[in-house]
């Protein structure tokens, strides 16, 4: 993203974010509610244009590009998706649906290695087990494991996650951490961007950090030289401390 911003009527969104992001890398993008991180995000799915700057992803160029063929390359699991998910439809066909890059079955066909390969990464994510459940009848977690599974459907060479730890209770994001460490530790994972606002909820793999703050970027690059205090203050505009434990971070409230 190049000079990247987002208006909304008179407000601005998102403003001045210049962000590269290499094919090995594994960033988490922090900030307070109302930052600009999902803003971001959606439009590194390509699902939102810019009002201002230029965004490259994956070799392309948005507004130079057939997106119907981009999407498939970049795997996007978020919240924002479940108003157009159907919710009766289960959580094997919606896993399936991201081949096309939609979000419900219609009339396109599928054979038996696209369920392979659904069965396979639900079972990966430990959803295996409701794999024939409507996806209105999961709960929070089970939707975020379904929603993971299905952004890796289509092979991607980018993965974007957008809070996948919120709504979690403590062992739920506990086992999700280990879960997304191995993927962001595995050299053959695609290049992962996830969205928190919660540093517990970042896995030890993490090798890159972009900060935002009312809208506007605060700090960016390796995850041990911008995961500060003095940076996160400036972020979460207040005085915070941070610490780093074993690939884990923490923050609480400074004096």
């Amino acid at each position: 993203m190049a000079d990247v911003g987002v208006r909304r009527g008179p407000s601005w969104l998102l403003e001045h974010l210049d962000w590269v992001v290499d094919e090995s890398d594994r960033w988490v993008v922090i900030g307070p509610n109302g930052a600009g991180k999902t803003t971001a995000l959606t439009i590194a799915a390509t699902r939102m244009f810019p009002t201002t700057g230029q965004v490259e992803v994956l070799g392309e160029r948005m507004g130079q590009v057939d997106l119907s063929e981009l999407r498939p390359r970049v795997g996007f699991a978020s919240s924002a998706l479940m108003r157009d998910i159907p919710m009766h439809e289960t959580a094997i066909d919606l896993v399936m649906t991201a081949a096309y890059a939609i979000t419900g079955r219609w009339q396109e066909e599928y054979d038996s290695e696209d369920a392979d390969r659904a069965r396979w990464l639900l079972d990966s994510w430990g959803a295996s087990a409701y794999a024939e459940r409507p996806f209105a009848s999961l709960s929070e977690g089970e939707r975020k494991r379904v929603l993971i599974a299905r952004a890796l459907m289509s092979d991607p060479e980018l993965l974007l996650l957008d809070e996948p730890g919120a709504g979690l209770d403590l062992a739920g994001r506990e086992e999700l951490v280990g879960m997304l460490a191995a993927f962001a530790q595995d050299p053959m994972s695609p290049t992962l961007v996830l969205v928190t606002h919660h540093l517990e909820e970042i896995p030890p793999g993490i090798t890159h950090a972009l900060l935002l703050g009312q809208g506007q970027p605060v700090a960016a690059g390796p995850i041990q030289a911008t995961l500060s205090g003095e940076n996160i203050s400036r972020s979460f505009g207040m005085k915070i401390a941070v610490t780093a434990i074993e690939g884990r971070w923490m923050a609480t409230a400074g004096q």
